[in-house]
Formats: C-alpha cells, sequence, structure tokens
C-alpha cells in the first residue's frame, strides 16, 4: 500500500519554504528546520563554521537570553537538539501541541536576530566547547579520527567533502568575531531554509503561525552555491596505519558512491547492506559466525548531494587474530560481490529491512519532520517520503552488481586500521 503522508506547502514572501504535514493521532507537534548550509559550504580557512553556529544559536538571540532557548522549550515538555552535516544544518523540537508559538518564536528570534547576541565572549565561550566536543569525540576515543583520516584519503584536499564537520580548531582560533557574523549573514536567512511542521495542528493554522513569526524577517542576499565536488570512484588504495592503544585491531575501508537521488546510489547502499547489515549479511556470516576471526563488522552508505556519496565497510578483529585475515576476507567478499552479484532472494531481504528502516523513521511526527525538511531542501520535493519506499523496491539485481563493480572496488578504496602496540597484544595474550 502507498504511503499518503500529506504534504501542504506555502513560500513566504521573503522566500522561507514551509511544509505542513498534519497528523491529529496524538497531541505532539514537531517543528523542523534546516539551513542550506553544512560543511560543503564552508571555503578554506573558515572550517568547522556551521558546526560553530550548531552552538551558537542556543546561546540567546535578540529577545532570548543566554541559557533560555533550552530552558522555555523543555518547561514546555519539548525534547530538542540540533546537528550539522556535510550537506546542511537542522535545528529541530518536538513538544506538546500548546507550545507551537514557543517553539516558533524561538526559531524566529535566532534566524532573524542571533547576532545580538555573538559577542568576543559568546564566541570565545563556544569555541571552547567546540574544541571540547573534538576532544572528547574524535581525538581520546578509540578510533575516534577514522573518518576524518578516512576522508583525507578519499578526497582530494579542495573537495567540499575533504573536512569534517568539525573542522580546524586553527580555523576556529584564528576566527574574529567579523569573520562569524559574516558567515551567518550570508547563509542563515529565511530564503536559505525549509520550515516543515508536522504533528496535531491544522495546515492553515499552521501557515498561519508560520507567517505571524517568520514572515517580517527580510530575505538575505542569494547564498554562493556550494562548490561542485563530482568526481568518479577512488583509483588505487590508500592506507594509513595506525599503531595506538586500542581496544582491538580494526580496519574500515572507504569508497566513493554515487551522488544521492540517483537509482545507482540506492543500488549501492543494498550492495553494501548485502555485504554488512545484519546478522544475514554475507561479511556477518563469513567472518564472524564460520570462520570468527572478527568480533563484529559493520558498513553502510553515507547519501551525500555534493555530486559524490561515500560507503564503509569495518571489521574489527577477534582477540589472537592478525588483522590482515580480516582485511583479506573484506577484499575476497567485495570481489565476489562484483564479480558474482547477489541472488534475489539477499535483494528481497535488504530491500525489506530498508523498507523497515524508513517506515520507523516516518512513524514518529520528529522523523517525518526531519525527512520532509531533507527532501524539500535538499531535493525540492517533500512527497519524496510517500515515495521513497518505491525508489528502493525498483532496484534490481544487476543494477547492484554493475554499481559494485565500478564503485566498491578492492582496487578503489582508502583504508584505515588500527593495532595495538606490540606489547599490549603481548599482555593480553599473557591475561588469557
Amino acid at each position: 500500500m502507498p504511503l499518503t503522508y500529506p504534504i501542504a506547502e506555502q513560500t513566504l514572501d521573503n522566500g522561507l519554504r514551509v511544509v505542513v504535514s498534519s497528523d491529529r493521532a496524538v497531541p505532539i507537534v514537531a517543528v523542523n528546520l534546516w539551513y542550506d548550509v553544512g560543511s560543503r559550504h564552508e571555503p578554506p580557512g573558515l572550517t568547522g563554521f556551521a558546526h560553530l553556529f550548531e552552538h551558537l544559536m542556543f546561546q540567546g538571540s535578540r529577545n532570548v537570553q543566554s541559557g533560555q532557548h533550552f530552558g522555555l522549550l523543555e518547561n514546555a515538555g519539548a525534547s530538542l537538539n540540533a546537528t550539522t552535516f556535510f550537506d546542511r544544518t537542522n535545528y529541530f523540537e518536538s513538544l506538546p501541541s500548546g507550545g507551537l508559538d514557543l517553539a516558533l518564536w524561538l526559531e524566529a528570534d535566532r534566524m532573524g536576530y542571533l547576532l545580538d547576541a555573538v559577542n568576543q565572549e559568546n564566541l570565545d565561550n563556544q569555541r571552547d566547547v567546540v574544541k571540547e566536543e573534538k576532544r572528547q569525540s574524535y581525538d581520546n576515543r578509540p578510533y575516534g579520527d577514522s573518518y576524518e583520516r578516512l576522508v583525507r584519503l578519499t578526497f582530494p584536499a579542495d573537495h567540499p567533502y575533504s573536512h569534517m564537520t568539525i573542522g580546524s580548531m586553527a580555523d576556529l582560533d584564528a576566527a574574529a568575531v567579523e569573520d562569524v557574523h559574516a558567515f551567518f549573514r550570508k547563509y542563515y536567512g529565511p530564503n536559505n531554509a525549509v520550515l516543515t511542521i508536522v504533528g496535531d495542528v491544522a495546515a492553515e493554522d499552521a501557515f498561519d503561525a508560520a507567517k505571524r513569526y517568520f514572515g517580517h524577517l527580510p530575505a538575505i542576499p542569494q547564498p554562493p552555491e556550494a562548490p561542485d565536488g563530482t568526481i568518479g570512484p577512488i583509483e588505487g588504495v590508500f592506507r594509513d596505519d595506525v599503531v595506538e592503544d586500542v581496544p582491538s585491531d580494526l580496519v574500515t575501508m572507504m569508497f566513493r558512491l554515487p551522488v544521492d537521488g540517483t537509482p545507482e546510489l540506492d543500488a549501492a547502499a543494498l550492495a553494501l547492506d548485502v555485504l554488512a547489515a545484519g546478522q544475514s549479511g554475507r561479511l556477518n556470516r563469513r567472518l564472524v559466525r564460520d570462520e570468527q576471526i572478527a568480533q563484529s563488522v559493520s558498513g553502510g552508505a553515507l547519501p551525500l548531494i555534493g555530486g559524490v556519496s561515500f560507503g564503509t565497510l569495518t571489521g574489527i578483529a577477534s582477540d589472537g587474530i592478525d588483522l590482515e585475515k580480516v582485511e583479506d576476507a573484506l577484499v575476497d567478499e567485495i570481489e565476489k560481490l562484483a564479480a558474482d552479484g547477489i541472488t534475489a532472494d539477499e535483494l528481497a531481504t535488504v530491500q525489506a529491512q530498508a523498507e523497515r528502516d524508513w517506515l520507523e523513521q516516518l512513524a514518529t511526527c520528529a522523523g517525518r519532520a526531519d525527512e520532509i525538511s531533507h527532501y524539500a531542501l535538499l531535493f525540492g520535493d517533500a512527497n519524496r517520503i510517500n515515495t521513497r519506499i518505491d525508489q528502493i523496491r525498483a532496484v534490481t539485481a544487476e543494477q547492484v552488481q554493475a554499481v559494485a563493480a565500478q564503485w566498491i572496488r578492492a582496487e578503489g578504496r582508502a583504508q584505515v586500521t588500527y593495532r595495538r602496540p606490540a606489547s599490549t597484544e603481548e599482555a593480553a595474550g599473557e591475561q588469557e
């Protein structure tokens, strides 16, 4: 049965695209605001700015004191957060429907008047918060810098996806308040955003509220296009071997993949799922259950719209197993997939898993709002939430094999390995 979530859309005079999906089943409403700015928009010397604003946006604006944004919404029963990605930044809250006006007022105040609160003290404070986040999530966490290492190997230095969203701490240290203000004025305006409202509200009431709180905000000059990141598959094998005191030896591989929104990317994602998704995945069956050379395996595609996507495969070696055995088995299964393709049963299994994951994402107002914003902002078509399953079901086994042969290649990969120092491995063996 096809999905039929209602989609109503209006564009305000200032360019803000508003999408409403009314669902009166429970008295909950989700507000989701996506800005068309992510790490791929950042020029050299300004890396990490989109992520920095993820923090600054909660530190007050013209009519909201520092710390009040969280406090006011949490007092109204809301859950809220924000995330930064390569292609976009999003801000979201889900709360009892009586709090809709509060949520919209807060979002509008920081869209229009955030810079009233961004001074040197505020910037220095949030810079320190970002540095601490980098220490905790990247520097002092086992394997925490693996993606940083992988994207450096996978993309040329000037490619828009060659740096992580956390950015360069040197760039953030060098940033003046004027640089930060200029970045905000360039990207954070109503005509560079999509506002989605999902839940217990009539569409007309939601549009009226959006106009009331956002309609007076002026449009910003048309932001510059993100640089074109179109690039083909990796040619050759690029390695980074790390010796570190990690819990277990690990190998992770990255592949460039086709751009998001194409049948080729869907086929590539299903190919990686055949290898790595769940207990039935080929890698889990062989490496974990049968040969017992790996503790676990994982992988999947990361869809991106800037000309190319990427995907990964990871294996964590069992204690006492040479990591090369895990690497060789991964390579062997990659080559088999390209040479022999997949079975009809394997395709049906990964398609069913993808369909389940999609339905689970849409089951909540918050999840639905995020996907509507995603498709409205990046593809100009919010209704794709209702046709996404059809796109997954349309992929054929032949498409999966063809994409695997072109993009998911043993001789076209970036690879990072983590090995424990010899003394650590010997100590672990003595303890056994």
